[in-house]
């Protein structure tokens, strides 16, 4: 706990910021996922079927949306809860949006068979959130692949 806290003064007020945040809509966003319907967590934004249009970004919006990104994944490491892909696309999303930032975040499943390799539940459907801006990944890149898009949802 000593190293996590030094790590974390280590950062530069910027870095703890966005942390911060991330660890606050993280927590947000797992507990709207267990109270509201999908539908009122997506509301407003652009639903498609298969692969979503986007603006282009410019350098300097990409590189603080993998700001955000690493900023997720990070806070998602360090949640006393488990703060699976979908919630870090959510949180993601959310800063993101916040920031001006648009982009697109992505539900696919396979079956458990397809992605068996990777862990050891039962045969049946396992589903993957994944979030990108232009194309590049910003949560959620590993394994997804193994997954058909069913649907994504984008905002600009």
């Amino acid at each position: 706990m000593f190293r996590k806290l030094t790590a974390f003064r280590a950062l530069d007020p910027q870095q703890r910021r966005l942390f911060l945040r991330a660890y606050y809509l993280l927590a947000s966003m797992r507990l709207a996922i267990a109270m509201r319907p999908f539908k009122r967590l997506v509301a407003g934004l652009e639903t498609h079927h298969g692969e979503a249009e986007q603006s282009p970004l410019t350098t300097a919006q990409l590189a603080c949306a993998h700001q955000v990104g690493r900023a997720v994944r990070t806070a998602a490491n360090n949640t006393p809860w488990q703060s699976a892909c979908l919630v870090q696309a959510l949180a993601a999303q959310r800063m993101l949006q916040q920031r001006g930032i648009g982009g697109a975040f992505y539900l696919g499943a396979a079956t458990r068979a397809a992605t068996q390799a990777e862990n050891s539940e039962p045969p049946g459907l396992a589903a993957h959130a994944w979030l990108k801006c232009n194309d590049d990944f910003i949560t959620g890149e590993a394994g997804h692949e193994q997954y058909a898009i069913l649907s994504s949802f984008s905002w600009t």
